[in-house]
């Protein structure tokens, strides 16, 4: 059994806690990367913001590229998983309701 399927198989419900943690540490340590980048377009975004973007982001991400993941799944289903939109939308607000427009240098 290699390394990373060892790390895979611990899980919180369907979803693996390595890949979770992994995306929020990948997240946590770019943000001021992204902040900067984001900066040039004139939007300011914070690194708690970028925090609560990161589970949205990552569904959106696995949407555009077909991969289906547990999330993806609840998601994508017309009927049911109320409780995981909700979590996600709220995810989305919350990343968003503090974006700045920044004024550019006139």
């Amino acid at each position: 059994m290699d390394i990373l399927t060892t790390l895979r198989q611990y899980r919180i419900g369907p979803f693996t806690l390595f890949d979770s943690a992994l995306a929020y540490l990948g997240v946590f340590l770019l943000a001021p990367l992204f902040t900067k980048l984001f900066q040039k377009i004139h939007l300011s975004i914070t690194r708690i913001q970028w925090m609560w973007l990161t589970l949205p982001i990552a569904v959106l991400t696995h949407i555009l590229i077909k991969q289906n993941t547990p999330l993806t799944k609840m998601i994508l289903d017309l009927h049911g998983n109320y409780l995981a939109k909700g979590i996600v939308l709220f995810m989305l607000f919350m990343g968003l309701k503090d974006t700045k427009r920044m004024r550019g240098k006139n």
